[in-house]
């Protein structure tokens, strides 16, 4: 069974904290189960972005936790393409989260990264 995403949410942002980078929710999803996606700011005009990874790519059982890929490959883009694919999901679904971390090494905390 899957964690809630307002749990997910809170524990990822602490997890931040600890670790001693900044990050916020920018936009609040569906409590149970909405679309988390994380904007990793580097902090030089440049981000990366995170996304659900398909439930296609674990088969038939699916992950135990939620797993990420990138959204635009191994490089950082300019953050204004990042933020115009986030109005575009948030117009697809209502129900998405957008977490914010700021990390100028580029750590971006998340244990099940699907590449």
């Amino acid at each position: 069974m899957r964690l809630k995403s307002a749990i997910w949410v809170a524990a990822y942002v602490r997890r931040c904290h600890v670790e001693g980078a900044f990050a916020a929710v920018r936009r609040r999803g569906a409590e149970d189960a909405g679309a988390i996606f994380i904007k990793l700011n580097l902090l030089d005009g440049t981000a990366e972005l995170f996304g659900p990874a398909p439930q296609a790519v674990f088969g038939e059982t699916g992950p135990a936790d939620r797993a990420f890929m990138r959204c635009f490959g191994d490089k950082p883009v300019p953050e204004d393409k990042i933020d115009e694919r986030l109005v575009r999901e948030v117009r697809f679904d209502s129900d998405v989260w957008i977490i914010e971390v700021e990390n100028r090494d580029g750590r971006h905390f998340l244990d099940d990264v699907v590449t």
